[in-house]
């Protein structure tokens, strides 16, 4: 990125800034025909529950949030029980009218340093099955896949299929 962009962990203070960064997408996504994310689908609740139990990080350019991702520790819902080896990466956004170009990448290449720092040697995400344009996505990003988990539980109570990435990654 550039000297102008900056990385801070997210604070009850930015609730509404990370809802209203997940809403953005969201409508990006419906607008783009992507069932994915839809408006509304994530609360200020969840956000508060995301950091307190792990870590949420904003990408700020010139002082405003054009991103955000949360880092999981653990994430038995789409992986199983594993040994404290990866990361988990979620709710990789950006404010599609304000990131500048490679936005994403640097949100990913933050949120591995963070897993390294970690002492952990693999990052890892899922996203939806039916979503090959974002599965294409990462593993250009370096991102191989490892598996599908069809029975993912959403919040509301359904499932969902998800494809399993990972990327193992050099030492802190």
């Amino acid at each position: 990125m550039n000297a102008q962009t900056t990385f801070r962990q997210a604070g009850d203070h930015d609730l509404d800034l990370l809802v209203g960064l997940h809403d953005g997408a969201a409508r990006w996504m419906v607008r783009n025909g992507i069932d994915q994310w839809q408006p509304g689908g994530k609360s200020a609740e969840h956000f508060r529950s995301r950091i307190a139990a792990g870590e949420v990080w904003l990408m700020e350019r010139d002082g405003r949030a054009v991103g955000a991702y949360e880092l999981w520790w653990e994430d038995e819902q789409a992986w199983g029980p594993q040994p404290p080896v990866a990361g988990y990466v979620h709710r990789l956004m950006t404010d599609r009218e304000a990131a500048p170009t490679g936005a994403g990448r640097a949100l990913l290449a933050h949120a591995e340093e963070r897993i390294a720092a970690g002492g952990r040697g693999v990052a890892r995400l899922d996203c939806v099955t039916s979503n090959p344009r974002l599965r294409t996505y990462y593993e250009a990003a370096g991102y191989a896949v490892v598996g599908e988990e069809p029975g993912k539980l959403a919040a509301d109570g359904t499932r969902y299929g998800v494809t399993l990435l990972e990327k193992a990654l050099s030492g802190p």
